[in-house]
């Protein structure tokens, strides 16, 4: 995956939010495996529910990317290729955060609470992983999101505004080339 100053920047949104809830998380403090097991049993429908929110946010991200294809092949400025390789960058990471929602999901459906096989001491461990999991989810849809908000106001700039000297636009020199 390149880069780019606008990768840096939905990434850095990222890790902000990531940040932030792991602050959240920090802030509860150690638990018992009695604690965690309790804490699993009422998180694990919010859990679900983001994970459920997450798959149909990326799914609904993918088909639109389709419009924004179409926005940007059909325009009379000509963009460059760093343009098409930002929306594949997109696509891909947008893609895997759609299978791991999904592989979650159907995970933390998993009855853990109700099997007596697993030792108390190990629930601290699997809340905290849950915690982790929806945490690294979140924030990766963040990027996702900050990643697709700099192509729109790229391609705003360019084709609404239309913005010769942006570094994603093909000036009229190259166009005729």
């Amino acid at each position: 995956m390149t880069i780019t100053k606008y990768t840096k920047r939905a990434i850095l949104g990222g890790f902000i939010s990531l940040a932030i809830i792991g602050l959240g998380t920090y802030l509860l403090g150690n638990l018992s495996g009695y604690e965690a097991k309790i804490l699993i049993k009422s998180s694990l429908t919010g859990l679900n529910t983001l994970c459920n929110t997450i798959v149909l946010a990326s799914a609904t991200i993918l088909a639109l990317m389709l419009t924004l294809l179409g926005v940007s092949s059909g325009t009379e400025s000509n963009l460059k290729d760093d343009h098409y390789l930002h929306i594949m960058q997109i696509a891909k990471l947008d893609t895997v955060i759609f299978i791991a929602s999904l592989l979650f999901f159907l995970l933390f459906n998993l009855p853990v609470t109700e099997s007596d096989n697993i030792p108390s001491n190990w629930f601290t461990i699997i809340y905290y992983i849950t915690l982790g999991v929806s945490t690294l989810l979140s924030s990766a849809l963040v990027v996702v999101v900050l990643m697709l908000y700099n192509t729109i106001i790229n391609i705003i700039k360019i084709v609404g505004l239309r913005k010769d000297d942006h570094p994603l636009a093909n000036t009229s020199q190259e166009r005729n080339d």
